[in-house]
């Protein structure tokens, strides 16, 4: 579970570095603000078509995403 810590603290990260609001990444990725809060909180893991979003979305690849 260690991982969807990383990934959560990592999505948090990279949206307060670009100034984005949590409703404005939900809508880029076509999904609930709930949603991605739960991404955020620790919840629920994106399916690999919104992982590939978020990754273009802040310019990281996919493993930027999962690694400390």
């Amino acid at each position: 579970m260690k991982e969807l810590y990383v990934l959560s603290k990592n999505l948090k990260m990279l949206r307060t570095q670009y100034g984005y609001t949590m409703k404005y990444v939900a809508e880029k990725l076509g999904i609930a603000y709930q949603s991605y809060q739960c991404y955020e909180h620790g919840l629920t893991v994106p399916t690999l078509q919104n992982f590939i979003k978020l990754a273009r979305l802040y310019d990281v690849s996919l493993d930027d995403l999962i690694e400390e």
